[in-house]
């Protein structure tokens, strides 16, 4: 049985630690006829007023942005063997400016949550680079559940 939990911070150090260690995320999009289209992906996350954000340094590819132009609901989801498991429901946005795209770079290199992220270096010149998009993710519902005894918590924002 699913407890829900007031604040993002009754969660946060377990989504910290599953998110850290599993890394990837399934991201679900779903076409205009709603067929869901699933890609794996490491978005990264970080609590911003007491609230989670989330950010995806990605490819603006044809397929995703007429998706997200269409339905910006789109859901990640994160499993490990021993069935530690996050699901996150979020909003996407694009975001072009270069303060964000910097602030996303920065946040990658040191990863977030910590073991989640990478150099985008490795894909990207700079936070300039024309071809390095980001996506915002903005949560407004996350389940966690622990494996070992399939406890699960939700968290919705208000």
């Amino acid at each position: 049985m699913a407890v829900k939990v007031k604040s993002f911070a009754a969660i946060e150090s377990e989504f910290n630690a599953f998110v850290g260690a599993i890394v990837y995320a399934t991201m679900v999009t779903v076409d205009a006829r709603n067929r869901p289209r699933t890609r794996v992906l490491i978005p990264i996350w970080e609590n911003v007023d007491g609230a989670p954000l989330g950010w995806l340094a990605t490819y603006r590819t044809p397929v995703k942005a007429a998706h997200i132009a269409n339905n910006p609901h789109t859901n990640f989801s994160y499993w490990t063997q021993g069935n530690d498991s996050v699901a996150i429901d979020t909003v996407a946005a694009w975001v072009d400016d270069l303060p964000a795209k910097s602030h996303v770079w920065d946040l990658y290199k040191r990863t977030s949550p910590r073991g989640a992220g990478y150099d985008l270096g490795n894909f990207w010149r700079s936070p300039a680079d024309p071809k390095l998009h980001v996506l915002r993710l903005t949560p407004w519902r996350i389940q966690v559940i622990r494996g070992m005894d399939l406890r699960s918590r939700i968290w919705q924002a208000a």
